[in-house]
């Protein structure tokens, strides 16, 4: 592999959401160029130094100086890299992927012996995943926290009619509550087996750790499935309902009337932070179960080599300064870049999901019961949908501000 994994997962992650942020460690520079002449082409003093320090290295020096295997047979010809091949012109050749192998076994993988991006795949996944991804949950709790102190839960404001209105059919309640059920034990499984190591076991020990995390695979292993099923459904019944409109402009400039009493701006079927929540659903869903498909069916689905020709092609990274990424990849490090592609979506879909649930629990009067009974109060309805409410009805929502006639 020519690039470290974790610059390509944060290339990858900047191309797609077109965020310029280069800082930290996690970004490599070019090494500068070393000059080998005084060693015969060997490596050098700077050459160890440039890989500690996470530089991007020209090891073609070494890649491409494999000896003549030709001139190695038989075995015992063996003169080292200037005429047939050494133990150390082996040993390159395996890690390079370059060795002409031969096995029983049949498959993507089968041939290589070794693969060196596994440690680096290991760092990162212990180490700033684990980190970032923890800070970035224990922070969306926090803001909520903040949120409800200072706001409060957000009540209905007007009179109380005890009338209720049809929100949400059967079918969508349990495409809704399907979806949400398998995302939340494959949200607690995942994070159990990343934090397995560092928060579980010193609590509770390797042998009773051992069935939670047995468990935990089989679960998130299968619950993919109606996960994926019930995320088609909602697409299916939701989306015509979450193209943006210009009353979403008004929704946003008020800021949906979350952080002021008594304000309520129009909106049909779903207001607009309903439709960022949907689309981040959407996009984040189908991310996370296309890298999971990969993962489930390991060296059968590479998409990351095929995905870096495609930005290559529209030259995004080279716009970000990472220059072009690299198409040849061996399936291991395929594997490792889904297995955290997989990592660092579900982190993302989780903080949004946590916003989600306070939303729709304790942090707005009524919500919940759209998708408990699928009935919710008439006022609640006049207040946050109004326009909706028009629609279903025909009757005003009585909004003294906001009267603003169904299209």
């Amino acid at each position: 592999m020519t690039m470290p994994l974790k610059k390509l997962l944060l290339s990858l992650t900047l191309c797609l959401f077109a965020v310029v942020a280069q800082q930290g460690p996690l970004f490599a520079q070019e090494a500068p160029a070393i000059d080998r002449s005084a060693t015969g082409g060997a490596q050098t003093l700077e050459d160890i130094l440039a890989r500690q320090n996470q530089l991007k290295l020209d090891d073609s020096f070494r890649s491409e100086n494999l000896g003549d295997p030709e001139a190695a047979k038989p075995i015992t010809d063996q003169l080292g890299t200037l005429g047939g091949v050494s133990d150390p012109d082996l040993w390159r050749a395996l890690r390079y992927n370059k060795a002409d192998i031969t096995t029983q076994a049949r498959g993507p993988a089968s041939e290589v012996l070794m693969q060196d991006g596994g440690m680096e795949w290991l760092q990162f996944r212990a180490g700033d995943l684990r980190t970032y991804g923890g800070y970035l949950l224990l922070g969306m709790i926090g803001v909520l926290i903040l949120f409800y102190l200072f706001r409060g839960r957000i009540r209905i404001d007007g009179e109380k009619t005890g009338q209720t209105i049809l929100r949400f059919s059967a079918i969508e309640r349990f495409a809704h509550w399907m979806l949400a059920g398998s995302f939340i034990v494959l949200a607690v499984t995942g994070l159990a087996l990343l934090f397995g190591r560092v928060a579980i076991i010193p609590l509770l020990g390797h042998e009773a750790f051992a069935p939670i995390a047995i468990a935990g695979k089989w679960a998130h292993n299968n619950l993919a499935w109606p996960f994926m099923l019930a995320l088609a459904m909602v697409i299916v019944f939701w989306v015509a309902h979450n193209i943006p409109n210009k009353h979403d402009l008004k929704w946003i400039a008020v800021g949906g009337g979350l952080f002021s009493k008594g304000v309520h701006p129009p909106a049909k079927k779903f207001n607009a932070g309903q439709k960022l929540i949907f689309w981040s659903v959407v996009v984040l869903g189908l991310s996370i179960s296309a890298s999971g498909l990969a993962l489930l069916f390991p060296f059968e689905l590479n998409m990351f080599a095929a995905t870096f020709a495609k930005l290559n092609a529209l030259g995004l990274p080279q716009a970000l300064g990472f220059g072009e990424l690299p198409t040849v990849l061996d399936p291991h490090a395929e594997m490792q870049l889904a297995q955290l592609w997989h990592a660092i979506i579900a982190f993302l879909f989780m903080a949004i999901i946590i916003g989600h649930i306070y939303i729709g629990s304790v942090g707005m009067e009524g919500a919940f019961d759209a998708m408990g009974s699928g009935e919710v109060e008439v006022q609640w309805a006049k207040e946050h949908h109004g326009l909706w409410y028009q629609e279903v009805t025909g009757k005003s929502a009585h909004h003294e501000k906001d009267a603003t006639p169904a299209e």
